[in-house]
């Protein structure tokens, strides 16, 4: 199945997580206008999202505005494309916007082997206010999971930790 998205203006750009610490799933979602697109990914690749474009938005000119935290909220139903692989991140000068290409996990049988026909790509190219915004909200979403324990950093569960340090 061949997915292709491209979002040249959004109205938003967020991240979330759907369940319990530690079972959380997570979501990079787009919305423009009726169109909205999102895909599942894990907490690590939100994470190296948000300390790029932090890095790129500390080389630029601060954002004039916001969006309203509202726009940060996943739409529902979250109903994901594809499972997210590699990301790609750049900065168009000309039209002052961060790009960011997202692409399909490679999907594999039994034996190994990738299977043909997956191909999902979306690209969107992000203001300067949307990436800071994303960021802020990408630190909150990530940071509302489960509390690392003080002595070996590995999640608290909710019903309780197996701390290796503490034997």
């Amino acid at each position: 199945m061949s997915v292709f998205y491209e979002f040249e203006e959004l109205d938003a750009f967020t991240t979330g997580a759907v369940g319990r610490p530690g079972e959380r799933i997570f979501f990079l979602q787009a919305r423009h206008g009726r169109q909205r697109v999102a895909v599942k990914c894990e907490k690590q690749q939100v994470t190296a999202i948000a300390r790029y474009l932090e890095r790129v938005l500390n080389d630029l000119p601060p954002p004039d505005d916001k969006p309203m935290a509202g726009a940060l909220e996943l739409a529902q139903p979250v109903d994901e494309v594809f499972v997210l692989g590699p990301i790609g991140l750049g900065y168009d000068r000309n039209a002052d916007r961060l790009i960011v290409q997202l692409e399909e996990a490679g999907a594999y049988d039994e034996d190994g082997e990738e299977l043909e026909g997956r191909d999902g790509h979306i690209r969107l190219y992000v203001t300067r206010a949307q990436a800071a915004s994303f960021c802020e909200h990408a630190v909150k979403v990530v940071a509302a999971g489960r509390p690392d324990c003080q002595w070996c950093s590995h999640p608290i569960d909710p019903d309780g930790h197996a701390c290796p340090r503490m034997n």
